[in-house]
């Protein structure tokens, strides 16, 4: 057969049909041939526009895989209008406008083509056509690589779009292909895009990856059935549901999606079975919008990579998880806004590094036979009209159990805390909630917490092995809010109860007696785990303070700011013993400078001048940090914020590097919680503590403009400055004096120099770099007198020039 002909065999039996020949060209032998013959094609490339309007088989050599290419300069290559079969061919397309082979109204088969274009697609199937497609594989980076549209349908099996320009698969207008082991990777859009109504999809065994855009993407009322599918490594959402579209996923996988694993909104619906999502850098499961919802049933979601929660239910929409596992997330389930509503049923949700279940902004979950582990907050619900109910669930190995705040009110019962690190239960902020059937045991705080009088129901609760006790009922009625109410609850921790003060709740009418008797009171913390209590400060007068004030080196402003404050509140005290009004002087502080220039020293001096003045009761320094505050999880910031603020009741709290609270790229910082927890309780209690603030000039500078609440509540800031030669020289002498150390003579020069030419960079300390310059001298001093056999006094005491540390 010589090349650039086609043979033409006929197979059939009529005597009146042509017998087999050979043609110059692919068109004069489809012309020739009739339905049933096989045209096989000599190796070569044919310029020809091809058009199958017969039942033939059109096909390659044997044995000589991709040697016959079809490549016009334009139009279509392939055109299909029969029920042929089509083998073994490599066809190329140039026309942006056309496909590269085009299937209409017909049923045919395509086997094995490779198709390299640069076309608008590169198989198009439509107007009601049925092909069955084996083994093909599409590389079209200039557009679509398969479009299936107008009704049309057909079996796609082991077919593989290697690269397109636009999406990989297209199905629209109507169209209801199925795909079988097939593979798309390398699209630059969505790798399976199903839009329209009546539009569909099937696949079985199918791999999406490598896709710049969704993976999978079903919109405006299409529906598509994967089975045993995989969707990873897209740039976009890995499967996007849009405006009422269905989709069902069975044993599939979606894992290593940069955004959401699954989005969907506008009332789409997805049911998910047996499949898992993992490695997803924002939301596993994102549900928005009123009508949209999720199946998800006996599924795993689990190793985010990034900082949102593994499921976010917005918006009105619903998800139902019903034996699922989420796991190795930051945060498992979010649901917020009114008409939101998550139904989770024996379902695992553990390793969580933040909160399991966060409920909020008037949304609704509802939790049974579900167990919670390993988690920073087990449940959260956070605000008015957020609720729902936890029932027959186990949390265990939390910081907190489930915290209840600002007017939400859920309903728990038949659940258990076990192990807290922290709370079993906490109620603050005007939260609710009802706690039937209730335990908590080997907490590590208290069992049952609940804060500023919130009107929280206990039935039938108990408590085991709590380290601080059963019950903490802290601030009931403080604002009228009337306490909780107790029914029948117990606890195996007796001893240690108050038992001369009724505990500040409400005993229910139907009150039964418990293992303690009724409602447990308020425990005591046993000495041998009390924490320790404040330093009693020794009692002396404000002018005996404001001395030892006065003999602090430097610092003459601050000095000057301090006697003005001083004066302020005790002309203030004796005007009120008058009769007369007095102006009301704010006591908190903000203090500015760098780190050694003695802020902390006269934060301690102000707590003792104001007890002195009667202003404050003990005035006590309790000093903390943002490590002090701030915890690694929502909820228990704020129990640390107020455990610090009752430490410092009666004294003064001081906040060093306030301004770490409020780092310039927050994101989901807990500082923050921080911050309006301290807020709060400064103004709660304003006649209780004195809060000061500290840090570097700049940047509380910045953490005053952009905290402005926080800001309103300080009357004055005191600027510290750095300390000048002369006064780190007086430093020395001082700590030389006190330590019975001289300075030779030329060392105190010496010494002056040496301050003068320190570097004043971020590392100096001021008074801590004075300080440790007289230790590094007493240093080098042993050092050299240790050498000497018989020292005499002078030797022993004197510090010399050659005694100084290196410049660092």
């Amino acid at each position: 057969m010589a090349q650039g002909t086609v043979q033409v065999t006929h197979t059939g039996t009529s005597r009146w049909r042509r017998r087999t020949g050979e043609y110059a060209s692919l068109a004069a032998a489809l012309e020739a041939a009739g339905d049933g013959d096989v045209l096989t094609i000599a190796p070569g490339t044919y310029r020809e526009n091809l058009i199958v309007e017969r039942a033939v088989t059109l096909r390659g050599p044997d044995g000589a895989a991709g040697s016959v290419r079809i490549a016009p300069l334009d139009g279509v290559p392939l055109t299909v209008r029969a029920s042929a079969l089509v083998q073994d061919l490599h066809v190329e397309g140039q026309d942006s406008a056309a496909p590269a082979v085009l299937v209409e109204e017909s049923a045919p088969e395509l086997v094995e083509l490779r198709i390299m274009t640069r076309s608008a697609a590169g198989l198009e199937v439509r107007g009601g056509a049925r092909p069955t497609v084996r083994r093909c594989t599409v590389d079209n980076p200039g557009g679509i690589g398969i479009a299936v549209v107008d009704g049309a349908g057909g079996v796609f099996e082991e077919c593989e779009v290697v690269s397109a320009g636009q999406s990989g698969v297209v199905v629209r207008a109507g169209a209801h292909p199925r795909l079988e082991r097939c593979r798309v990777h390398h699209s630059s859009g969505a790798g399976l895009s199903v839009t329209g109504e009546g539009s569909g999809l099937e696949a079985l065994g199918c791999e999406i990856y490598e896709i710049k855009g969704s993976g999978l993407q079903v919109t405006a009322r299409a529906a598509a059935h994967l089975t045993d599918c995989s969707v990873h490594r897209t740039t976009a959402d890995g499967v996007t549901l849009d405006t009422d579209a269905v989709l069902t996923l069975a044993d599939c996988r979606i894992h290593d999606i940069p955004e959401n694993a699954v989005d969907l909104r506008s009332r789409s619906v997805l049911t998910l079975t047996r499949s898992t999502v993992r490695r997803f850098g924002r939301n596993g499961l994102s549900v928005w919008d009123p009508g949209t919802r999720v199946d998800a049933n006996q599924c795993e979601i689990h190793e985010s990579t990034g900082d949102y929660p593994a499921v976010w239910i917005s918006d009105g929409a619903t998800a139902v998880l019903d034996s699922c596992r989420v796991h190795d997330v930051p945060d498992a389930l979010f649901v917020l806004d009114r008409g939101s509503r998550a139904d989770v049923v024996d379902s695992d949700l553990s390793q969580v590094r933040n909160t399991a279940v966060s409920v909020s902004d008037g949304a609704t979950a509802q939790l049974d036979d579900c167990r919670i582990r390993e988690a920073a907050t087990g449940a959260w619900f956070r605000d008015h009209g957020s609720g729902g109910t936890l029932s027959g669930c186990t949390v265990d190995g939390t910081q907190t159990g489930v915290i209840v705040t600002k007017g939400a009110d859920p309903t728990v019962e038949r659940t258990t805390v076990t192990s807290p690190a922290e709370a079993g239960f906490y109620v603050s902020a005007g939260g609710r909630g009802t706690f039937n059937g209730c335990r908590v045991s080997d907490s590590g705080g208290y069992g049952f917490h609940v804060i500023d009088g919130c009107r929280t129901t206990l039935k039938r609760c108990r408590t085991e092995r709590c380290a601080r006790g059963g019950y903490e009922f802290a601030d009931a009625g403080d604002r009228g809010a009337g306490g909780p109410s107790v029914d029948d609850c117990s606890s195996d921790e007796s001893a240690g109860l108050r038992e001369t003060a009724p505990a500040p709740a409400t005993l229910a009418a139907t009150e039964t007696t418990g293992l303690l008797g009724g409602i447990p009171g308020q425990r005591e913390t046993p000495t041998a785990t009390a924490e320790p209590a404040p330093e009693q400060v020794t009692s002396r007068s404000s002018e005996v303070v404001l001395g030892e004030l006065d003999t602090l080196v430097g610092l003459e402003s601050v000095k000057r700011e301090v006697r003005a404050l001083t004066d302020m509140i005790e002309v203030g005290r004796r005007r009120r013993q008058a009769g007369l009004k007095a102006a009301s002087a704010r006591r908190h502080l903000v203090f500015t400078g760098s780190p050694g220039t003695g802020k902390t020293t006269v934060a301690r001096l102000y707590g003792e001048i104001l007890a002195a003045l009667g202003v404050l009761e003990k005035g006590h320094l309790v000093e903390v940090s943002r490590v002090d505050l701030v915890g690694e999880h929502i909820g228990s910031t704020a129990i640390r914020t107020q455990e610090a603020f009752e430490r410092a009741r009666g004294g003064v709290l001081f906040i060093d590097e306030a301004y770490a609270l409020s780092p310039e790229d927050s994101g989901r910082d807990f500082g923050r919680e921080a911050i309006d927890t301290l807020v709060k309780l400064m103004e709660d209690h304003r006649e209780a503590v004195v809060v000061i603030v500290a840090g570097y000039t700049a940047e509380m500078d910045r953490f005053l403009s952009v905290n402005p609440g926080v800001a309103s509540r300080f009357s004055r800031t005191i600027t510290f400055g750095d300390y000048g030669p002369d006064e780190l020289l007086r430093i020395v002498e001082q700590q030389a004096e006190e330590q019975e150390y001289r300075l030779a003579e030329g060392t105190d020069e010496s010494l002056r120099k040496y301050f003068t030419a320190v570097p004043k960079g971020p590392a100096f300390g001021n008074g801590r770099t004075a300080r440790q310059t007289f230790e590094a001298m007493v240093e080098r001093h042993a050092g050299r007198v240790a050498q000497v056999d018989d020292p005499d006094t002078d030797a022993l005491t004197l510090l010399y020039p050659e005694d100084l540390p290196d410049l660092p």
